[in-house]
């Protein structure tokens, strides 16, 4: 069907077509260039390969008089479709802009995502830890719950389909096989991550069928292999339990249990809405304790050996703060603890990531009163943050702090504008700022040739 797609330098109205970008049972998806806004869109058209063809003037028609009636509701959709979706206003939903008709089809105008795809994010930071799958999970549950609250379901969630930008920040995309629940609802197959009702036009489709494939995306997540194909899990269900094969050093017995749920093979078995999934697979967003009669040993990441705080109260500032600062989280609280002398100045010092000043208030609020030990008195005073934190980041001009996240983010992706902030705040010269950056690799052969390239900026040798 690649075939078919527009040729790069082609406009449609005011977009330039760039490049293919992705091919879906119902259409082609471009990267294209706005030529009012100079700005990087994606643009989708509809092109149902199976009815529908290109011809020599770039125009689509129906392959055949039988298939025209047929190609014409399809595009009637696409266009409702669009209508819909350009309505909804989530961060953690790829925003659509426009949409128009043209070349006797239809288009739809999205934001184009920079980042990679969950399969491509993850590939060097396996094996993650609780906080970060819930890093993820937790904003794209958010997005996903307006688009079922709208009547929509988006049918067809899955690794490629959940992009990570460079902030860290998860977005759902690809809502091209998106449709009412009113509607007749196609069926829509992704092996591994589709749950059997989508296997048939007359399956009971509903929010619990998105829940199973984002179940699925953790569970490929947590064990590196995506979960048994749903049809072949109803007779005779063989497909190990999360809770089976999930790292119980990284994560709590409840979460992957959370995730079976989701996963079971028949709808009604499942979580039914996204509020009911979410209050059992991430609480701690609320701030409350996870429910549980045992005691949970600390994550690894969650270890603070130079002070004596609840692994409970860091799992919790770890999933929390993955809301504000995405995947870097839990190395955020695990530096912050081995820092921190006391809770409050722990709770002060994890906030203190949160750039927004009422977030951040809040975030403190929330987790001083609920972390509070027994026995310091309610009235005790908090520390307050050192001013001088934010002046050491007026010595770098905005090009060397760019210039630095630039380097970084060979090496460390997404993360590296949180890392260069946190470290020119530190820093007293542009060379302990790349010093200082270079800690946060782990690789030492990645670390060295970091070192030797970023420091040449500077024209001094390594100490």
């Amino acid at each position: 069907m690649s075939a078919q797609a527009l040729p790069a330098g082609h406009s449609l109205l005011e977009y330039r077509i760039e490049k293919l970008l992705g091919v879906g049972g119902f259409g082609l998806t471009y990267l294209a260039t706005d030529a009012n806004l100079n700005l990087r869109v994606a643009l989708k058209e509809y092109l149902p390969g199976d009815i529908a063809q290109r011809g020599a003037d770039q125009t689509i028609r129906p392959r055949s008089d039988d298939s025209a009636e047929t190609f014409g509701w399809g595009k009637q959709r696409f266009l409702d479709e669009s209508r819909t979706l350009a309505s909804f206003r989530h961060p953690n939903i790829v925003r659509v802009m426009r949409f128009f008709e043209a070349n006797g089809s239809a288009y739809m105008v999205m934001e184009f995502v920079e980042g990679a795809a969950l399969g491509e994010w993850i590939k060097t930071r396996r094996p993650i830890t609780e906080a970060s799958a819930a890093a993820i999970a937790a904003p794209v549950l958010d997005g996903l719950e307006v688009v079922h609250k709208s009547g929509f379901l988006h049918r067809d969630i899955k690794p490629n389909n959940i992009y990570i930008r460079e902030d860290g920040s998860p977005v759902l995309l690809d809502f091209g096989s998106a449709r009412q629940r009113s509607s007749e609802l196609t069926a829509i197959v992704t092996p591994g991550y589709a749950p059997f009702e989508q296997y048939h036009t007359q399956g009971n489709q509903g929010p619990w069928s998105d829940l199973y494939a984002l179940a699925g995306v953790l569970y490929w997540m947590i064990t590196g292999n995506p979960p048994a194909e749903a049809a072949s899990r109803v007779r005779e269900d063989k497909m190990p339990s999360a809770l089976t094969v999930g790292d119980h050093s990284r994560f709590r017995p409840e979460f992957l249990t959370a995730i079976d749920w989701a996963l079971q093979p028949f709808e009604d078995k499942r979580p039914q809405s996204v509020a009911e999934w979410r209050a059992r697979l991430v609480p701690a967003k609320s701030g409350a304790e996870p429910k549980t009669t045992r005691v949970q040993p600390p994550a690894p990441t969650a270890v603070a050996p130079a002070a004596s705080f609840e692994p409970a109260l860091l799992s919790r500032l770890e999933v929390a703060l993955a809301q504000h600062a995405g995947p870097i989280a839990p190395k955020l609280v695990r530096t912050a603890a081995k820092k921190a002398k006391s809770q409050p100045e722990l709770i002060q010092l994890v906030a203190a990531e949160i750039e927004d000043a009422k977030v951040r208030a809040a975030f403190e609020k929330a987790f001083s009163e609920a972390s509070r030990p027994t026995t310091q008195p309610r009235s005790a005073p908090t520390a307050k943050p050192d001013p001088s934190t934010s002046m050491a980041a007026s010595r770098f001009t905005v090009e060397v702090l760019e210039k630095a996240e630039r380097r970084l983010a060979d090496y460390m992706g997404g993360v590296s504008r949180v890392l260069v902030k946190r470290a020119a705040m530190k820093a007293r010269d542009e060379r302990e700022l790349y010093l200082l950056l270079a800690d946060e690799i782990e690789d030492k052969e990645q670390k060295k040739a970091f070192i030797r390239r970023a420091l040449s900026v500077s024209g001094k040798p390594l100490p």
